[in-house]
């Protein structure tokens, strides 16, 4: 069996619940290093949807073991009341999910600061977040002075934790004109929420270790996209934490060496929400129907996701600085219809015509396409790449052609048999 890392290769969404829900079928351990409840993967299993936020997408196989790693933040509250539901499915979560005890909490201010920051109007505080508390917990952390999770287990320490915390944010936040919440009711609105999460701590990076070293699946599953990574993303519209796969280690705690292959989740086009450039954006009825067509909104706020044309320099980027070794191409299906596609190949900058991702220059480079044919016969039922349309062979064929990297699976529609799988990422260590 192998350690895989699965993450986004765009701007997020891109599918990643579904891909490592079906990869999970073959996989003993799910792990999720980074980010925190502002990423939702949906799975889907027969007519039943369900969105996690910060639970692993393995939780649906009643034989995964979930961890949630060390690199996350956690919203204690929104942590219970996903237990709540997937327990109200009968999937006991409670006896095969396990949280680091050093992650850290997202805690009410955290929410607080998020939304009064968006909300400001200020210049360079707008960056589209899901006001979450998301920014302001990793910056705890980042001065730590954060409350981590294994500090539910005192909460007389934990109190000392959080009055130095609102220390340090109380003038920011009475800046922004909010007001600067009483220690206490924060401590008691936690206790019964620790009472529920401190049976699920541990050391979950020795955890995923020993199932490596045992030989058993694991797979470490991102949050977001490698465009909206701290380092490696269209900086400042990024998220706070590491969406590449290099982040799995730091954020799983396991070694560079246990990992074995990384894949890479792309759509067949591109979606963005929030700030930020976008340079291949579509503004028009094309635009208009792959976001009604594919349901692009937002599962954890509901926002309306900007989409446009796949762009392979972008895509080429994610294959260099994340190591990609395969692609999970999703929603192949909603271009089905569409008279042409186009992809983006290259970009004039004013240094001239490049193939690379101009990062630093996207609100100016000028995207150069390429026009293939289109298709409309439907998809749903093609469990091969040559059951599909000619086109959309090509258009597999010509992507993986034009990023360097081989499709390993392709998505067809939401539901789980709608997957057409070329090659087993866990079956290559």
């Amino acid at each position: 069996m192998s350690a895989v890392v699965v993450v986004g290769a765009q701007w997020g969404d891109e599918g990643k619940g579904k891909v490592v829900d079906y990869f999970t079928e073959r996989a003993d351990t799910v792990v999720r290093f980074a980010g925190g409840p502002n990423a939702g993967h949906t799975l889907v299993v027969g007519d039943d949807k369900l969105i996690v936020r910060l639970v692993p997408s393995g939780i649906l196989r009643r034989t995964t073991t979930c961890l949630l790693g060390q690199g996350m933040v956690v919203d204690p509250a929104v942590l219970v009341g996903e237990l709540d539901e997937l327990t109200r499915r009968g999937l006991d979560p409670e006896s095969r999910l396990w949280l680091s005890d050093r992650a850290h909490l997202i805690l009410p201010y955290h929410v607080t600061l998020d939304g009064l920051r968006e909300g400001s109007g200020r210049a360079g505080a707008v960056i589209g977040t899901t006001k979450r508390g998301i920014g302001p917990a990793y910056e705890d952390k980042a001065a730590r002075r954060g409350v981590r999770t294994g500090d539910l287990r005192d909460l007389a320490r934990l109190e000392q934790l959080v009055e130095q915390a609102l220390a340090a944010w109380a003038p920011v936040l009475r800046d922004l004109g909010g007001a600067v919440p009483a220690v206490g009711p924060i401590v008691e609105a936690l206790r019964p929420l620790a009472a529920r999460l401190v049976p699920l701590l541990a050391d979950t990076s020795r955890m995923a270790d020993e199932a490596i070293r045992g030989g058993r699946g694991v797979l470490l599953e991102g949050a977001q996209g490698t465009l909206l990574d701290l380092d490696h993303g269209t900086y400042p519209f990024v998220t706070s934490s590491t969406a590449v796969a290099g982040g799995a280690c730091a954020g799983a705690g396991i070694g560079p060496t246990r990992i074995d292959a990384v894949v890479g989740i792309t759509k067949a086009y591109v979606t963005r929400v929030g700030g930020g450039p976008f340079p291949t954006e579509l503004n028009d009825a094309t635009g208009a129907r792959l976001r009604e067509v594919g349901a692009e909104f937002g599962s954890v706020t509901g926002r309306p996701r900007r989409t446009g044309w796949l762009d392979l320099p972008a895509l080429r980027y994610a294959a260099r600085v994340n190591g990609l070794d395969g692609l999970a191409l999703t929603k192949l299906d909603v271009l089905t219809g569409l008279p042409h596609v186009e992809v983006c190949v290259a970009y004039d900058t004013p240094s001239g015509r490049t193939d690379q991702l101009p990062i630093d220059e996207l609100d100016t480079a000028r995207p150069v396409y390429e026009r293939l044919e289109g298709w409309s016969e439907t998809l749903s039922e093609a469990r091969s790449l040559d059951e599909l349309p000619a086109a959309a062979r090509a258009y597999v064929r010509f992507l993986e052609e034009g990023s360097g990297v081989p499709v390993d699976l392709v998505s067809v529609g939401a539901r789980r048999t709608e997957t057409l799988v070329i090659r087993d990422p866990l079956k290559r260590g």
